[in-house]
């Protein structure tokens, strides 16, 4: 019943909005900064504090905020940008729905060089449809520049029009609208949006705006539906005021249109005219207008309206000529629209007519040559104005009579805003005066930043009604206008709710208004409803001070609430007491005893509601007591375990891991702590009473609605409470079973980790809990059917599947299952019969549970296992019966192959545990394969690694640089044996995450023509070079599985894929596996197309070959790349170009080459005793030759060639022992003859003739040669070889190999039996 700030919206996203409005501040010097905001001071609110901007607190301050009177559009703007939120609505963590304001638009306003955003106004437009009257339809943002330009835009921030009406920067903008009035002799005041300028004054025709801005909205969503920019903008009109005879002008108000009575009239007439002024008998209309600024301090204009008389008949011609010239004209100045291209480029190059001012001289003001206004906030009603000035006062000026009527000083930098409050209806009923329209109370909201304060008055000489601490950055936003376009019909019936003052808190995005009841307004200080409000504030302020005694607090609270006379007010004292939490239980009993008491005395003038709710709060209270005396006595009580044993022992193990698992240390806050006593508040907060006696508990949050489960039940389960009692208690109480059950189960399942460290005695204290429970009137129906499901134990069963902790479920799930044996038992004994049926039906439910529960718990505890240091990692899963069914058949296959990622295990392991990699303990692998074992067929072999597959394959689409995940998934897809699955788990990987980057790295491989740099890399395929080869060799692989399982497809039938009989009810996305097995054929050659490819790539990027890989096909051979996999398209046929035929074999010549350079190890090849091992992978890789042979069967190029090519080059690099394994392959031997004589010449000629180191030998050895061979050897270019310094005896073997090879008739036989014998002597000799 007092003043209140209540928070009806939160803004969401406030440093995303700070950080782009101050964004191109961060980076400027200091000096040049200081300097930019002297010259652009004016583009701010006045109200500036000399901080850094991009700090939390005032950086608002700095900035033009508009809000929205409908509270759903906020523009925060600065300088060029500006930001648009909306309003949205959203549930909170307790499920209520709460409104908050994010980010709709942001952009830059200004389009002229050099313009800033100076002012802004958001005005809802009032809907035309007759089914939404009264309501906003859409929402014009108003936007005044520097520049003199005025901009309408829509929430979307699309301009609509744009206005220059005069070349001086836009101060303010103020909008008034149509308000119903509340008198009969209440002049109506037209609507219309004023635009003030430092010496001119712009007023637009509200009818003529709304229609306007109608007509623009509907062209532009017409010309965005045309694809055309053509549109014709409607015509607007204004009025243009030049207001003179005053110095400065910084704020504006517009008050409206006003006619004088008789008396003024004549009293002006007399001070202007003097005693022989005649006056005419009907006043004139005229417009007010009150400015603020400096010289004089308030000023005060009117102008006449239309051809009404003028005051003084010898100023009718002044005052005629005035009319003449007002502006009420077409706007010039359209920006935006045009017809044609040549109309628009005439609109951009010169400015827009700007029509002059009609002058308009100042009736009167309040001078005072020190004082400079700062800002004027209009009343509601138009006949009050609040004035700031810059030496910090407020002033109260009364519009009608022009004069100064209250001040209030130390209020710098104020913001203003005006409330009006109606009477309550129900006061209004009982008043003297109910037949009169409803009263009105005025107050006047002031905020001081430089205090932090923000006070409530009543108007117009009344007192401070209420004062709020609140931040001293905040924004008081006052529109002072509701909707444009309303009028005396649309507006009948209308309730449109609308925040009239809006508080905004940068700090922490909270958006709250004031409430002020109407009864603060009254000032009989005698009434008793003001008394009452005295006694309720002093019991508040006691409430507040936690130095009170005990004593002194009970008695003083009891006298307040019983002087208190008003029951409204004495049920909101007395909710106050209940609320406080320094109150103790002995004294909120006291009281509300003796308030009851009294109450009940009064007979039956009592309040009802006031007596049902100290009659409830009684009952809760002595609840609260009677439960926390019982806490305090241990229980004798046992029960015994017979049949939940065996079962405890049985799942033993598997609960002491899963329990040093969930056993890690965790931080909290104490007063979290579920050890904690409830306040009994709280209690009193969470359980209601209802109209026929019982109570019932309200659902809140889950941590409320744990708290009252510790408060009610853990000392039950934990032995130290008799629960019996505790028991009968409650049932006595009245609150429903189902509830106290829910209560039970959510401390049971939340305190998880303490009943593992004593599960029997817990288990025992919950079976008794629940037969007790169950046993309690309304739990199990009495005309329950054994043939159905009972509900009770249904709903044991539904929190156990929904329930995260596993454990703890499992062992409720044990002991509900042994109570409703024992209860359908003994029903079937109370009637005599045994109901077998019944029993199975029920029973089997219990069965399948406890089994679900069993293998979830086997399940979480493998995902508990924290993974090794240094892998992916990430949180562990929570999984449930609940989510395991949602999940589908794959959720089970799904969640352990998260694990297997987690740990970075490879699933080669899952079924040889003595093989588990170091990091792995031997338990975690006796884990996975118990896991295996409850799952038999949802974690069969096949369908574990396709999940693993595409897990991998999964983790690497989201950071493709981790080559190794990609690489993971191909080894795990190599593993599922069905070709079924693999086909088509290999045909959605290539068409889901590979084939774009593929055709991306061939495409930009074929721009570059050679193995591309890592910048290139990153830009076009998103990794890096080293990533990308990796990447192609994982295609090459991904496609030969594709082809190998194509042709294994026709050879083997389908697998049938099932899950365990407990996991049958599955419902959600299907697993992998049958998406794999849904998957459509795929063409063969296409895909033996791409793999030919994807080759070509890997051995270009491996060895840096330069190549234009897709310029090696023909047109048919390029159309078919990259398209799906499954369609036939026309394949390359016939012999090829003979040019192409080049290319391809130049390639392959070249990736020999750089093979052979690769494993070149000097030291190896030194030694006779053969070749080393080669690597598996990489370019030493021993496979690239019989690669590049396939290929070369391919590409149509003989493969005799290539031998050849791989024998000379490995003989260039003196690998001498492998080229001799080649050569036995070649066919031509002739040709190869002809090389390898070339080669041994360059050889002999090196040691001979360029060798640093010849020997007298040698040259003698030379002088014998025959002249032939000298000659011959003299020609050869030894700098060919790259190895050229060979040891002799392996050129004497590759001599003697030439004789083998070469015929005895061919042209360079005799050439060879020369250099065999030179390298005879040559050996000799050494």
């Amino acid at each position: 019943m007092s003043c209140s700030l209540l928070e009806f919206c939160r803004l969401q996203e406030l440093k995303t909005v700070r950080d782009y409005l101050f964004k191109s501040q961060q980076s400027e010097p200091a000096e040049e900064k200081s300097q930019t905001d002297q010259s652009l001071s004016f583009c701010f609110n006045p109200q500036v504090e000399e901080e850094t901007t991009g700090q939390s607190g005032p950086w608002l301050q700095d900035c033009v905020v508009s809000l929205s009177p409908c509270s759903d559009l906020l523009v925060v703007a600065r300088e060029q940008k500006a930001v648009f939120l909306s309003a949205k609505w959203r549930s909170d963590g307790s499920g209520r729905e709460e409104m908050t304001l994010a980010v709709s638009w942001t952009g830059t306003l200004s389009t002229d060089e050099g313009e800033c955003v100076s002012s802004s106004i958001c005005i809802p437009l009032a809907s035309q449809k007759r089914s939404s009257t009264g309501r906003p339809d859409w929402t014009c943002v108003v936007v005044g520049f520097t520049s003199g330009y005025v901009r309408f835009y829509t929430e979307s921030g699309v301009l609509l029009l744009a206005q220059l009406l005069h070349e001086d920067p836009v101060l303010r903008l103020k909008c008034r609208t149509y308000e119903v009035p509340r008198h009969p002799g209440v002049t109506e005041q037209h609507e219309e949006l004023s635009i003030l300028y430092p010496a001119a004054l712009v007023t637009i025709d509200g009818f003529s705006l709304f229609q306007s801005l109608r007509a623009c909205r509907n062209q532009v969503a017409r010309a965005a539906a045309a694809g055309s920019d053509v549109i014709q903008p409607p015509p607007l009109a204004y009025k243009k005021w030049g207001l003179q005879e005053m110095d400065t002008i910084v704020d504006h108000s517009s008050v409206g249109v006003m006619t004088l009575c008789v008396f003024d009239q004549m009293k002006n007439a007399s001070i202007l005219g003097g005693f022989t002024a005649s006056v005419k008998g009907n006043p004139p209309a005229m417009s007010q207008y009150v400015t603020v600024g400096g010289g004089p301090y308030t000023g005060f204009f009117y102008a006449v309206e239309g051809s009404s008389q003028p005051l003084l008949s010898h100023v009718a011609l002044a005052v005629a000529s005035k009319l003449t010239s007002a502006l009420f004209s077409a706007a010039s100045g359209w920006l935006g629209w045009h017809k044609n291209k040549n109309e628009e480029e005439t609109v951009q190059k010169q400015k827009p007519k700007v029509e002059p001012s009609t002058p308009l001289a100042i009736r009167f003001g309040l001078p005072d040559s020190r004082r400079h206004g700062e800002s004027i906030c209009l009343s509601p009603c138009n006949t009050l104005a609040g004035v700031t000035d810059d030496f910090g006062r407020v002033t109260l000026l009364d519009l009608a009579r022009g004069i100064s009527i209250r001040m209030w000083k130390g209020y710098r930098d104020a913001q203003l805003a005006w409330l009006q409050v109606p009477e309550e209806r129900g006061e209004r009923e009982f008043s003297p005066s109910a037949s009169l329209p409803r009263r009105h109370a005025l107050f006047l909201v002031i905020y001081a930043p430089r205090r932090g304060i923000l006070e409530v008055w009543a108007m117009q000489q009344g007192p401070r009604v209420g004062a709020f601490t609140v931040g001293k950055h905040c924004r008081l936003l006052y529109a002072g206008y509701r909707l444009m376009g309303v009028n005396s019909v649309t507006s009948q019936g209308w309730q449109l709710h609308t925040q009239q003052v809006c508080l905004l808190d940068p700090i922490t995005g909270a958006m709250r208004t004031v409430n002020i009841p109407f009864h603060l307004a009254l000032s009989d200080k005698k009434s008793e409803r003001a008394k009452d409000m005295h006694l309720s504030k002093r019991l508040t302020a006691l409430l507040r001070s936690r130095e009170v005694e005990p004593d002194i607090l009970e008695t003083e609270a009891k006298n307040m609430l019983l002087d208190i006379k008003h029951p409204a007010i004495k049920k909101q004292a007395l909710e106050s007491l209940l609320s406080n939490k320094n109150a103790p239980v002995s004294c909120l009993i006291n009281v509300t005893s003796a308030l009851y008491d009294t109450l009940k005395q009064q007979g039956k003038e009592v309040d009802t509601a006031l007596l049902q709710l100290c009659s409830s709060q009684l009952k809760l209270l002595q609840l609260y007591t009677n439960i926390q005396q019982l806490h305090s006595a241990a229980d004798t009580e046992q029960d015994s375990l017979d049949g939940i044993e065996e079962e405890l022992s049985r799942v033993g193990p598997t609960l002491q891991r899963y329990a040093q698992l969930t056993s890690r240390p965790s931080v909290s806050f104490a007063q979290d702590s579920p050890d904690s006593l409830l306040p009994a508040q709280a209690f009193l907060s969470q359980i209601e009473c209802t109209e026929d006696g019982e109570l019932r508990v309200i659902r809140g949050s889950d941590t409320e609605w744990n708290q009252l489960g510790n408060f009610l039940f853990w000392g039950c389960l934990c032995g130290k409470s008799p629960l019996h009692k505790v028991c009968d208690t409650l049932q006595q109480a009245g609150i429903s079973p189902q509830q106290l059950l829910s209560l039970l189960l959510s401390v049971w399942l939340q305190r998880e980790k303490e009943v593992l460290q004593k599960p029997g005695e817990t288990v025992r204290n919950l079976h008794t809990l629940l037969i007790a429970l169950s046993s309690m009137k309304g739990a199990v129906e009495e005309s329950w059917d054994p043939q159905s499901i009972s509900p009770w134990w249904q709903q044991v069963r539904c929190t156990c599947i929904q329930s995260h902790n596993a454990a703890a479920a499992l062992l409720a799930a044990f002991v509900a299952h042994r109570a409703a044996k024992a209860s359908i038992t003994s029903l079937a004994d109370s009637k005599l019969q045994s109901e077998w049926e019944a029993v199975s039906l029920e029973l089997e439910q219990w069965v399948v549970c406890v089994h679900q529960l069993e293998d979830v718990l086997v399940l979480q505890t493998l995902l508990l296992v924290p993974p090794p240091q240094g892998a992916a990692g990430g949180a562990a899963a929570q999984c449930s019966i609940k989510l395991l069914l949602e999940g589908g058949t794959g959720g089970i296959a799904d969640s352990v192959s998260k694990w297997v990622f987690r740990h970075s295990l490879a699933l080669i392991y899952v079924f040889h545990a003595a093989s588990f990699p170091p990091h792995c303990p031997l338990c975690f692998a006796e884990l996975l394969v118990a896991v295996c074992q409850r799952f038999p067929h949802s974690l069969s072999p096949d369908l574990l690694f396709a999940h693993c597959c595409w897990e991998y394959v999964v983790q690497w689409n989201k950071d493709p640089e981790e080559g190794g995940y990609l690489r993971w998934a191909v080894e795990h897809l190599k593993l599922v044996s069905s070709p079924h699955i693999q086909l088509g788990i290999s045909a959605m990987m290539w068409s889901t995450f590979i084939v774009k980057r593929f055709s991306s790295a061939a495409y930009l491989i074929e721009k570059v023509g050679k193995a591309p740099k890592d910048r290139l890399c990153r830009r076009d395929v998103g990794m890096g070079d080293k990533a990308v080869t990796s990447f192609l060799g994982c295609c090459v692989q991904l496609l030969q599985i594709l082809m190998e399982a194509d042709s294994a497809v026709e050879e083997v039938s389908a697998p049938e894929l099932s899950v365990e009989e407990a996991w049958c009810g599955a419902e959600g996305p299907a697993s992998i596996a049958e998406l794999a097995l849904e998957q459509r054929g795929v063409h063969y050659p296409l895909v033996q197309h791409h793999c030919l490819l994807a080759s070509l790539l890997h051995a270009a990027m491996t060895f840096g070959v330069k190549v234009k890989p897709l310029s090696l096909f023909d047109s048919k051979g390029k159309n078919a790349f990259f398209r799906d996999l499954t369609t036939i398209q026309l394949m390359p046929s016939g012999d090829m170009d003979p040019g192409l035929v080049s290319l391809r074999q130049e390639f392959l010549l070249r990736v020999l080459t750089g093979w052979v350079q690769a494993i070149d190890d000097p030291s190896s090849s030194a030694s006779a005793s053969g070749s080393p091992p080669l690597p598996s992978n990489g370019p030493k890789a021993d496979w690239w030759p019989s690669l590049c042979q396939e290929l070369g069967s391919l590409l149509q190029v003989n493969p005799d060639i290539l031998k050849r090519h791989l024998v000379c080059e490995l003989y260039n690099q003196g690998l001498d022992p492998r080229a001799e394994e080649v050569m036995m392959e070649v066919e031509d031997k002739d040709v190869l003859g002809s090389q390898l004589l070339v080669l041994t010449g360059q050889r002999l000629s090196y040691s001979l003739l360029h060798s640093q180191s010849q020997t007298q030998p040698a040259m003698e050895l030379l002088a014998r040669l025959p002249p032939t061979l000298c000659t011959w050897l003299k020609a050869m270019d030894p700098s060919e070889l790259r190895c050229p310094l060979v040891p002799l005896p392996q050129t004497s073997r590759l001599v003697g190999r030439l004789i083998e090879i070469l015929p005895e008739n061919h042209a360079q036989y005799s050439l060879a039996l020369h250099l065999l014998e030179a390298v005879e002597a040559l050996t000799s000799d050494d």
